[in-house]
């Protein structure tokens, strides 16, 4: 079964309409690469939109009602937004899932150190990574630090022009013969991705030179003091994330795909909430679910694991009257989910992994999972037919390309999603995403059109599930 490319229906003015979407999106991908700053940046988006914090809204004794457009959010690192539908909850959701975390390097929280006059970040890698892609390319610092009176002092360095940019050195090819003979798991070890962040000393103004050690460490350390006001103690409550240096950029000749650092899972999230945004107010309540932690097990209060979203659903129901244990579980055994995450693009390079006939494949559109998990599903939700058919239906009526796959031959590995967990409040789940090439790589690369299709399935979703 065989599917048509999507760039066919797009011709003339209609591909115009995908390319726009596509620098909407590359701008977001460009500017928000941390979850801090994808929550700060959708939600002043939302705001514009007329989104209202769900919290503010209680504060103040205001009952929510139909029409309501509200947002929640989780500590700074997730985010659901909220548009109160026609019918009471109890009739159940309609949710678009995603995680706007990324694979990357954190700092340690004593990452700071000197080796041979020579300033470094001692990181620890976050999520599943080929260690040797991140070495000898320019990388950023993204994140915050938090001073023990409370401030919080904003982190970014290295993606403006005039900005220095930082890195992981490796091993000259003239001394590598015994590293080229390690397995690629080992080529490069965890607790040797430190960044390089210096190498000037600091010397007195005087005529004698200060006599203490670590005098690079030092210099680095009057920066930081100089330019952020923070002494070395407060890494210790910090949380800096080590990311790729640069913009999303146009991929191909044809500029029909994007490269960018983050697309998982970035590139559901962001069609996620366009949809939610431009949906408007539904039959059921309709939800965009961004969360943290993903790549790390959906673990911690920011994670999908959470009771965030549980909570957050029972202080809207008591809100609007409709709040009773029973009246709750009835909303979430009705709801019905979108869990949105991205699947492995048939790369033809690289064929001996991929089972044809169940690959997903650029130009494609959407792409559902029935099922992820590894080996035998492990891990896995496994989507009922009933609820694949019913997809099926609402895609081909609103002329959405959509495709199916697995990730990859059934015994080369896998992965999972944050579908699982939604499933276990009883509501119909399905994965579903856009095929991306270079998964968990620094750079990763999509196509504009699967884009522009994920978020046009996500409406019909919204509107008719």
């Amino acid at each position: 079964m065989e599917k048509k490319n999507a760039w066919e229906k797009y011709q003339g003015e209609k591909q115009e309409e995908v390319f726009a979407f596509g620098e909407e999106y590359k701008a977001f991908l460009s500017e928000c690469k941390t979850e801090r700053e994808c929550v700060t940046t959708l939600k002043a988006r939302a705001k514009e939109a007329g989104f209202k914090d769900l919290k503010k809204v209680l504060d103040k004794g205001r009952k929510i009602k139909e029409g309501d457009k509200l947002y929640a959010d989780n500590m700074g690192k997730g985010l659901a937004l909220f548009v109160i539908g026609k019918e009471p909850l109890e009739k159940g959701m309609n949710i678009l899932g995603a995680h706007i975390d990324s694979p990357r390097l954190d700092l340690k929280q004593n990452p700071l150190y000197e080796d041979t006059e020579l300033a470094l970040f001692d990181t620890h890698y976050y999520g599943g990574v080929k260690k040797y892609q991140w070495v000898a390319m320019p990388l950023a610092l993204h994140g915050v630090i938090v001073k023990k009176d409370g401030t919080l002092v904003n982190v970014n360095i290295g993606e403006k022009e005039d900005d220095p940019v930082f890195g992981v050195s490796d091993l000259l090819i003239h001394l590598a013969a015994e590293q080229m003979e390690k397995k690629a798991a080992k080529v490069i070890e965890g607790e040797n991705l430190d960044v390089l962040i210096g190498s000037m000393p600091r010397f007195s103004k005087g005529k004698d030179k200060e006599k203490a050690k670590d005098l690079v460490k030092a210099n680095i350390l009057k920066i930081l003091e100089k330019q952020y006001h923070v002494e070395e103690d407060d890494f210790l409550s910090a949380e800096i994330e080590v990311v790729p240096a640069g913009k999303a950029r146009d991929y191909g000749l044809d500029r029909s795909m994007i490269m960018g650092y983050g697309h998982d899972d970035r590139v559901c999230a962001y069609p996620s909430f366009a949809a939610v945004l431009e949906a408007g107010v539904c039959e059921k309540t309709t939800v965009c679910l961004l969360v943290d932690k993903e790549e790390i097990g959906s673990v911690g209060a920011t994670g999908m694991e959470s009771k965030f979203f549980e909570y957050t659903v029972v202080e809207i129901m008591e809100s609007l009257g409709q709040y009773s244990r029973v009246a709750f579980n009835r909303a979430m055994t009705n709801s019905k989910v979108l869990s949105s995450d991205v699947s492995a693009a048939f790369d033809p390079l690289f064929p001996a992994v991929m089972e044809k006939k169940n690959s997903a494949y650029f130009g494609r559109g959407l792409v559902f999972n029935k099922f992820t998990g590894s080996r035998g599903k492990g891990g896995s939700n496994d989507a009922n037919p009933e609820y694949m058919a019913e997809l099926r239906r609402i895609m081909d009526d609103n002329d959405v390309s959509f495709q199916t796959a697995e990730l990859g031959k059934v015994d080369q590995g896998g992965g999972g999603t944050i579908a699982f967990i939604l499933a276990n409040y009883h509501m119909q789940v399905i994965d579903s995403g856009i095929a991306v090439l270079n998964m968990h790589a620094p750079w990763e690369i999509i196509s504009k059109v699967d884009l522009y299709e994920a978020k046009r399935g996500y409406m019909a979703f919204l509107k008719e599930a």
